[in-house]
Parts: structure tokens; sequence; C-alpha cells
């Protein structure tokens, strides 16, 4: 028995809209913890965490909160990315592939909305 059904995995692209918003909420808890604790940084992790795991288990309700992390985390990509990007290439490239991959996987699940509601 694969992987793939011991899951119950649909969707490849689906699948890969769970993992990346898991791997974020990880990354900024793990951020959290060396940042001092700022709340934005937060928010975007839970936020994160929510939305895999509705990702995972097929909730309708995961929309939400795709579009509220939309919002989010392009705020917050934008702005490190006008204070850091000449300062601190490694940063900026990183948020650059944040905001890519945000606008990425937001595109995807609006667009495959409809396999939530099963």
């Amino acid at each position: 028995m694969s992987l793939k059904s011991k899951l119950k995995i649909d969707s490849t692209g689906m699948f890969a809209a769970f993992v990346f918003y898991a791997i974020v909420g990880i990354i900024c808890f793990a951020e959290l913890l060396i940042a001092n604790f700022p709340p934005h940084i937060g928010i975007i992790s839970i936020l994160s965490l929510l939305t895999a795991y509705g990702l995972f288990k097929k909730r309708i309700w995961t929309t939400w909160f795709i579009v509220m992390l939309f919002f989010i985390a392009t705020t917050f990509s934008v702005y490190t990315l006008y204070y850091v990007l000449w300062t601190d290439l490694y940063h900026g490239i990183i948020m650059t592939v944040y905001l890519v991959l945000t606008w990425v996987f937001t595109a995807y699940t609006a667009a495959k909305r409809k396999t939530l509601e099963s």
C-alpha cells in the first residue's frame, strides 16, 4: 500500500499546498522563538497551521484562511522587501520566494476550491 493511498491524497496540488502551509507554520513558530515573539509572525504561524489542517481534512472554511493569509503574507513580505532587499540579499530572496509561493498556492486553491467541499 502506497503512502499516497494511506494519506488519501486525491490531488497532488492540494497536497503541495498543505505541505507549503505546514512548513511555513513550523518555520514561523521557530522564528517566533528566535525573534522575541513578534505578534505578526505568531499570527502567520497559527493561520498557516490551521490552513494546513483544513487542506489536509478538506474543510470548506480553509478558503477563508487562505484569503486571510494571502493579504497578511503579501503585506508582510512587501514591507520586509522594502526595508531589507538592498541591505540583506538573503532575506530578500527568501521573502520573494515566500511571496510568490503564497500567490501561487492561493490561486491554485481558489481555482480548485470545489474539491474542499467533498
